[in-house]
């Protein structure tokens, strides 16, 4: 029999997964397959920028280095949602004097130094005298005065330069719109059309934003809730609830919040959705320096290793990878990061520090136990034989000592996991039986690099086999030195 192709990339060796963004600076096919073999296992598709072209042909790029790595990347196509504008300047821009006062209204002429346009009305339904309004992402903030029908009189608390367009925050008040705006309903159609395995939903401020995206989304991809408003935060638990997945989007949080109440709102965010077992990443200026530098400041550094440190799922890159100079250097940084944290002999005894007590489920007992056996014996891996996922989530959320191979009949569930802690994914043909499970636990252990012989491998599964919800078996399992012989002559 000819011997079957082993991957041609050896597994991470991290548990924490990497999210890189798609953009001009990695546009090219060669490039992206330079930021994924460089540690990257997922890819962030902006749909604030760019056509559906450009869109489309990074995708497919994406997909075929699916192929020929053989393994499955997680693609996130971010939704812009609703971005709420200043209008235009008669010299495209002018300067607010720190406690000058200013006013924005519904008059369409071109603003200066005293008033500019805001063409949006449900701002001026719900904004109250002593709340602020924070323009080009907090750089002013105006603290409102008066309100009239069409006019809100301000006075600028922290002046500067206002120009064109720039962007309007509301942290005090929920407004009342939608989190989909037109281009964001053509942009998740295109989304789901081309097989994006998440779709980020932007500016979520109540449950009920989740609730559209979900049904035009007719049960195809996994959602994201991106937490970056106020309001997210005081009905965290729902949303999380409603989502598959979340994001701790830092920027937007950070302009409506006082910096030092950032911190502790993303470890909040982090443990709240860790408790679900719902993947969580943590996003936005991680290490913002190297957009332009080879080398990120110690401060990002530390950032970056205080979110592995605290069990996020993924960490995320924006512009260093979708606009900076040096892509593939913040991406192989990221990974070296990540990988002393793990290193780190407290390491496991911090990623645990939030307890996730087993729900009174058979799925998640076995599921504590697996973190168990890995703790007293040397396992190569866990191996999770899953058709929806849900078992690979249980194990992950006990943060195990050791890899989780996910072995799964569904490519679509495979991609998704590329998101998940410590989860190998691999798409493989169903089983039928006890011993068939056994023997592929043994051979994939072997084939990707997860158990060698000698090894023990903790085995997780349902009997009957292919019913989803049915995890009732853990079965502890010694790959011994013929094994190597038999996988070497299996094709399968």
């Amino acid at each position: 029999m000819t011997k079957p192709p082993r991957p041609q990339l050896e597994p991470r060796g991290r548990k924490v997964k990497i999210l890189a963004t798609t953009g001009p600076a990695c546009a090219d096919a060669d490039t992206l397959r330079r930021l994924f073999r460089a540690g990257a296992d997922a890819f962030r598709v902006n749909m604030s920028h760019g056509e559906h072209e450009r869109h489309a042909q990074t995708i497919r790029t994406i997909r075929a280095l699916e192929k020929e790595f053989n393994r499955p990347i997680a693609i996130l196509c971010d939704l812009q949602g609703p971005k709420l504008r200043v209008g235009s300047f008669a010299d495209g821009k002018a300067i607010i004097a720190h406690g000058a006062r200013f006013t924005l209204d519904r008059d369409k002429a071109p603003g200066d130094a005293t008033r500019v346009e805001l063409p949006h009305p449900e701002i001026f339904e719900i904004v109250e005298p002593g709340q602020s309004l924070l323009i080009n992402d907090g750089k002013i903030r105006l603290k409102v005065k008066e309100v009239e029908s069409d006019a809100i009189h301000c006075v600028a608390e922290v002046g500067g330069v206002i120009s064109d367009r720039k962007g309007v925050n509301v942290p005090d008040a929920e407004i009342p719109i939608p989190a989909l705006t037109e281009k964001d309903r053509k942009d998740l159609a295109f989304a789901i059309e081309h097989g994006a395995d998440w779709i980020g939903l932007s500016f979520v401020q109540r449950p009920a934003d989740l609730e559209e995206a979900r049904r035009l989304m007719r049960g195809r991809g996994a959602l994201c809730a991106k937490i970056e408003k106020p309001q997210a935060v005081s009905r965290l638990d729902e949303i999380i609830a409603l989502a598959d997945g979340v994001m701790v989007a830092r920027g937007d949080l950070g302009v409506e919040l006082r910096p030092e109440e950032v911190p502790p709102l993303q470890k909040k965010i982090v443990n709240a959705t860790r408790l679900t077992g719902k993947p969580v990443i943590v996003a936005t200026q991680m290490l913002e320096s190297m957009i332009e530098s080879p080398a990120p400041t110690r401060a990002e550094v530390s950032d970056v290793a205080n979110a592995v440190y605290d069990g996020a799922d993924a960490v995320m890159l924006s512009a260093e990878t979708a606009a900076g100079n040096w892509p593939e250097e913040a991406v192989l940084m990221m990974d070296a990061i990540a990988r002393q944290v793990e290193n780190d002999e407290g390491y496991r005894q911090r990623v645990r520090l939030l307890e996730t007590p087993p729900e009174a489920t058979v799925a998640d007992a076995l599921a504590h136990a697996c973190m168990n056996i890995a703790d007293t014996i040397a396992l190569g891996s866990i191996a999770v034989f899953t058709s929806s996922g849900s078992s690979a989530r249980r194990v992950a959320r006990e943060r195990p000592a050791v890899p989780v191979m996910v072995l799964t009949p569904s490519v679509v569930v495979a991609r998704r996991l590329a998101l998940l802690w410590g989860a190998h994914a691999v798409a493989t043909r169903d089983i039928g039986s006890f011993e068939e499970m056994i023997a592929k636990a043994k051979r994939m252990a072997l084939r990707h690099g997860l158990g060698e012989a000698g090894t023990d491998l903790a085995v997780m599964a349902g009997v009957p086999f292919g019913k989803a919800g049915a995890t009732n078996l853990v079965h502890v399992v010694k790959v011994v030195g013929d094994e190597l012989e038999k996988y070497r002559g299996s094709a399968a």
